[in-house]
C-alpha cells in the first residue's frame, strides 16, 4: 500500500470519484489508500460537495510551506501528553477543523474551536492560541468574539489573572438548545405567514407544512438533548492498569 502524501493525480481521481457518487471506501480501494486518508483529504478541503483537486493540492502545498517556515524559525510543536503521536494529533486537528468548516463555521473560528476542543484542559490563553495556530492576536480575538457570541466559548480569569478561553463540556448541549430555539422562531414566523397568505392557498399550505415539520424537529432536538445531557459529563472509566 503506497504511503506519503497524495499526488495531484490521486486528488484528481478522488474528485472524479466524488462526482460519480462513489463512497470513500471505494475511492480508497481504487487508489490503494486507507479510507481514513480519503476521508481526511475531502473533509479538510471543502467537504464532499465542494472538493476540487486543484484547490486541494494548492491548499496542501500552502500548509506544508507554513510548517516548513515554522520549523525554520525553530518553533517547537506543542508537547503531547499520554504518549500521543504529535503528527497524528496535528492531522486529526486539521480533519476536525475541516468538519467544522463544512458545517458552516468560518475558517479561523473553526481552527480556534478545534484547538480548544482537543486540549485536555479545554482552555487556552490568547497567547497560547497565537503560538499554536501561528496567527495574529487580532485573528484570535475576532474568532473568539464570534465563538463567544454563538455560545461555544466563554472567558474566565486564571490564578495569574490571565484571560482564558474555555470550551465547557456543556457547549454542545447549549448549541442544540440554541438551534431548537432558532427553529422554533422559524415555526412561529411560518405560521404567521399562513394567516397573511390565506389558510386555503398553496403558499399558506406550504408554510403550514414547513411549520409542522420544523416544530416536530425542534421538539425532538430539545427532548433528546435534555435526555442525553448527562452523557457530556460522563468521565471515562479506567482499569487498574490505567487504560480506558
Amino acid at each position: 500500500m503506497p504511503g506519503g502524501r497524495l499526488t495531484q493525480q490521486e486528488r484528481q481521481q478522488i474528485a472524479l470519484g466524488m462526482a460519480d457518487g462513489l463512497a470513500y471506501a471505494e475511492i480508497a480501494r481504487r487508489l490503494d489508500r486507507p479510507t481514513s486518508t480519503i476521508t481526511r483529504e475531502v473533509m479538510r478541503n471543502g467537504g464532499p460537495t465542494a472538493y476540487r483537486a486543484d484547490l486541494a493540492h494548492r491548499a496542501t502545498e500552502r500548509r506544508a510551506h507554513r510548517r516548513r517556515q515554522t520549523a525554520s524559525k525553530g518553533a517547537q510543536a506543542a508537547p503531547q501528553a499520554h504518549g500521543r503521536d504529535a503528527e497524528a494529533v496535528r492531522e486529526y486537528e486539521e480533519t476536525f477543523t475541516a468538519v467544522l468548516m463544512a458545517s458552516g463555521m468560518p475558517t479561523m473560528m473553526s481552527r480556534v474551536m478545534a484547538c480548544l476542543t482537543l486540549t485536555d484542559t479545554g482552555s487556552l490563553t490568547a497567547s497560547e492560541l497565537v503560538q499554536r495556530l501561528q496567527v495574529s492576536p487580532a485573528s484570535i480575538s475576532k474568532a473568539v468574539k464570534f465563538l463567544e457570541s454563538q455560545g461555544f466559548v466563554r472567558r474566565e480569569r486564571d490564578e495569574r489573572r490571565r484571560e482564558r478561553y474555555v470550551v465547557d463540556d456543556d457547549i454542545w448541549y447549549q448549541s442544540m438548545i440554541a438551534s431548537a430555539r432558532s427553529t422554533a422562531q422559524i415555526v412561529e414566523t411560518a405560521r404567521q405567514g399562513v394567516g397573511v397568505l390565506g389558510p386555503h392557498t398553496p403558499a399558506a399550505a406550504r408554510l403550514e407544512n414547513v411549520a409542522r415539520f420544523l416544530d416536530f424537529v425542534s421538539e425532538s432536538i430539545t427532548r433528546a438533548a435534555e435526555q442525553a445531557r448527562e452523557i457530556l459529563h460522563t468521565k471515562p472509566e479506567t482499569t487498574s492498569g490505567g487504560t480506558t
